[in-house]
C-alpha cells in the first residue's frame, strides 16, 4: 500500500511530502495506523548526511506510537485496536548470541534500523514519518492505555536511550547520579534517575533551565560554564550519563566521578573525544557507550514508565512544520521534544 509521508530527497535537503510503499502484512507482521512521530537528533544527524552516506529519499522517524490496525495470521501478542510503539529497530537476526539474549540492539549481523537501513528482504525501511508503517511483530511494543500517545512516543527512542544505563549501572537508592544536557535526552534521564530513587544532579552549560531541572525530578542543578562546577563537585558521582551530541570535556567530566565510576555516552557526538589515559587510572574510573536497549528492556521501560507516570515534555506539531522543527532543535529552541502529529499528513 501507498503512504502519506514526509521525506528528505538529498542531504541537507528540506523535508517535503512525499508517498512511500509499505509491503503487505505478513504472517508475523502488524499494520500499524501512525498517531505520532517523535523528533529524534538523530533524525537530523542523519538527513544531513553527518554520518556517512544514506540511501535517500529518506522518511526518518524512530519515535512511533499507534493503533494496529491489522495483524498477520501468526501474532499472537498484538491485535487490531491495540496501541503499540516501534522503536530504532525493526529487525535483527535472532540468532546470534547477542539477539538470544535479549541485546538484539547490537545483533552480531546488524540490527535493522527503523529508517535507512536494509531490512532482511532487501528492501530499504521507510520511517515514522508517515500514516501508516508494516512492522514484524516481535519488534512491536504495547504501549500502555495510561500514558499520553504523544508523551509517550519519545520514550521509544530517548526513553529507552536513558533508561538502558540507568539500569545497567544500577541507578538507585544511595547512588548519585549525573546528567549532562537537559535537551530531548537529558530531561527523560533526569524523569527515569529520579523515580528509580537517585540523588540527581543536571550538569548543563548554563543556569537558563534550573527551574526546569529541579521541577522534572533533579535535586540539584550546576552550570559546566563555571569552573567552580568542577572544583566543587570532584569525585562526587557514582555514574554520570552524558545526553550531549556535541563535544565534551572528558577528562574533566571523568574528574567529577568517584572511585569505579562510570561516564556513559549515550549522545552521539559527530566529533571523537579526546582522553587522558590517567582519567582514568587515578580512581579506576571507566567511560562506556550504550544504545537503545533490546525488546524486552523497552517494554520494562515503557511499563515502568507508566507505572511512574513519566513521560516525554512535548511540543506537538503538524508535518508542514517539520523543517522549522528541524532549525529549532539545531538552535536548542525546544522544550523537550517535538512530536509530529501525523494525522496531519492525510
Amino acid at each position: 500500500m501507498r503512504v502519506n509521508a514526509y521525506a528528505a530527497p538529498a542531504a541537507g535537503q528540506p523535508l517535503a511530502p512525499t508517498t512511500v510503499e509499505r509491503r503487505d502484512v505478513g504472517p508475523n507482521d502488524v499494520l500499524i495506523e501512525i498517531q505520532y512521530a517523535g523528533i529524534c537528533h538523530s533524525d537530523i544527524h542523519t538527513v544531513n548526511g553527518d554520518w556517512g552516506p544514506q540511501p535517500f529519499p529518506v522518511v526518518p522517524g524512530h519515535e512511533i506510537v499507534g493503533i494496529v490496525t491489522e495483524a498477520g495470521s501468526a501474532v499472537t501478542r498484538h491485535r487490531a485496536g491495540d496501541r503499540v510503539g516501534v522503536g530504532c529497530m525493526v529487525n535483527s537476526c535472532g540468532e546470534c548470541a547477542n539477539c538470544r539474549n535479549g541485546d538484539e540492539q547490537y545483533c552480531v549481523h546488524g540490527m535493522v534500523p527503523t529508517y535507512a537501513g536494509t531490512d532482511r528482504d532487501g528492501t530499504t525501511t521507510q520511517g515514522g514519518y508517515s500514516t501508516h508503517v508494516v512492522v514484524d511483530a516481535d519488534y512491536v511494543l504495547s504501549v500502555p492505555e495510561s500514558l499520553d500517545a504523544a508523551a509517550a512516543a519519545p520514550l521509544l527512542c530517548a526513553g529507552i536511550t536513558t533508561y538502558a544505563p540507568l539500569r545497567r549501572w544500577n541507578a538507585g537508592p544511595g547512588k548519585k547520579v549525573a546528567v549532562v544536557g537537559l535537551g530531548g535526552l537529558g530531561h527523560i534521564a533526569v524523569k527515569i534517575a529520579h523515580a528509580l530513587g537517585a540523588e540527581v544532579t543536571v550538569l548543563s552549560q548554563s543556569l537558563k533551565k534550573q527551574e526546569d531541572g529541579l521541577r522534572l525530578g533533579a535535586d540539584h542543578y550546576h552550570a559546566t560554564s563555571d569552573p567552580e562546577t568542577f572544583e566543587q563537585l570532584a569525585g562526587r558521582f557514582d555514574l554520570i550519563i552524558n545526553t550531549v551530541s556535541a563535544g565534551i570535556d572528558l577528562g574533566a567530566h571523568l574528574g567529577l566521578l568517584n572511585l569505579d565510576g562510570t561516564l556513559v555516552n549515550v549522545g552521539a557526538s559527530s566529533e571523537p573525544l579526546s582522553l587522558h589515559v590517567m582519567s582514568l587510572i587515578g580512581a579506576r574510573r571507566s567511560v562506556a557507550g550504550s544504545m537503545i536497549g533490546g525488546i524486552a528492556l523497552t517494554q520494562e521501560m515503557l511499563d515502568f514508565c507508566a507505572e511512574h507516570n513519566i513521560g516525554a515534555e512535548v511540543e506537538i506539531i503538524p508535518a508542514d512544520k517539520i523543517n522549522e522543527a528541524y532549525e529549532r532543535v539545531l538552535a536548542s529552541d525546544v522544550r523537550y521534544r517535538f512530536v509530529i502529529d501525523t494525522k496531519t499528513l492525510a
